[in-house]
């Protein structure tokens, strides 16, 4: 493929062409190092695909993503390194084996982090969140209008569950980021187990994830729910050093009524969500159905202004 074309491309369909350029340019270098005195042809350093691809990551606003920059800072450690090595060989210096063995690591470590960004790309262009497995907001609102078409047509009932992780930005503050993408996928592990195989389940964003349960009303819906809370709250998150991390969500549900468009609902099982926040978390709040809970006053008789999500 020309650059001329390539650079034409998506970021994310030009992954592949940098990945067959650098696995050709690494044969070339070997020669160029070891067998030609340094000299390999205007390859030997490094391919153009990766300057185009990183043009079309900044068209394409991925440049600043952290696994866009953590390739980028890759890329441009190999390449550095794998000069030194063809200058000291055009010098008549064969290179000693350290400094082979710190390109060919550089170079794995480059281009297994590159097919990890193209399968995270990938499923991210398929409409599939990398982390969870979960289907994103790309697919959702069409998935969701789909159910509610049908039961404008047939009557048949259905019931969204919204769920947000308690407290989430405290653990990602207290075990880091890791840790925090560890309880994502493990939260999104437990709500595919526990919901039927006919139902879907998304990842809102973030920690917040939305579930419609078909073919259901508030009572079967709030068993299936209640079932899922405790089974997450059960199911602590392991922690390398043996330690458990207790999890826990608050739900917000509501069954679909006549005259409440898709939206219309989402923001009914948001406001069930606030609630089970405001009501202690760790609970299911079925929305027109669970009565608030009151303020709580201060000494002065003011109410709190409402609480943040946590």
């Amino acid at each position: 493929m020309s650059e001329t074309t390539s650079s034409t491309l998506p970021a994310v369909d030009m992954l592949g062409v940098v990945l067959d350029e650098h696995l050709r340019w690494i044969g070339q270098w070997h020669r160029a190092a070891f067998f030609r005195d340094g000299q390999g042809g205007e390859r030997a350093s490094a391919p153009a695909s990766f300057a185009a691809w990183c043009g079309a990551a900044s068209r394409d606003d991925l440049v600043h993503q952290p696994a866009v920059q953590k390739l980028a800072s890759l890329h441009e450690q190999m390449h550095r390194q794998a000069r030194l090595v063809l200058l000291k060989a055009s010098g008549g210096d064969t290179p000693s084996e350290a400094e082979y063995e710190s390109v060919i690591a550089r170079f794995e470590e480059f281009t297994l982090h590159l097919r990890r960004l193209e399968r995270a790309f990938g499923a991210a262009a398929s409409g599939l969140d990398p982390l969870t497995g979960l289907r994103t907001r790309r697919g959702m609102l069409e998935a969701l209008e789909r159910e509610h078409n049908r039961y404008s047509r047939t009557g048949q009932t259905f019931c969204l569950a919204l769920a947000d992780i308690d407290k989430f930005k405290g653990i990602n503050d207290t075990y880091g980021h890791d840790i925090g993408d560890r309880v994502l996928a493990a939260t999104a592990a437990v709500i595919s187990r526990g919901v039927r195989s006919f139902d879907e389940a998304f990842r809102m964003g973030g920690e917040e994830f939305l579930v419609c349960l078909k073919e259901t009303d508030m009572a079967e819906g709030f068993a299936v729910i209640e079932r899922l809370r405790i089974d997450l709250m059960e199911s602590p998150v392991p922690l390398p050093d043996g330690r458990l991390v207790p999890v826990t969500a608050s739900f917000g549900l509501v069954e679909v009524r006549a005259g409440l468009s898709i939206d219309e609902l989402i923001v009914c099982a948001d406001r069930a969500l606030y609630q089970a926040k405001h009501s202690g978390r760790n609970r299911v709040i079925r929305h027109g159905v669970d009565r608030p809970v009151p303020l709580p006053t201060d000494s002065a008789g003011v109410k709190p202004s409402r609480p943040q999500r946590a």
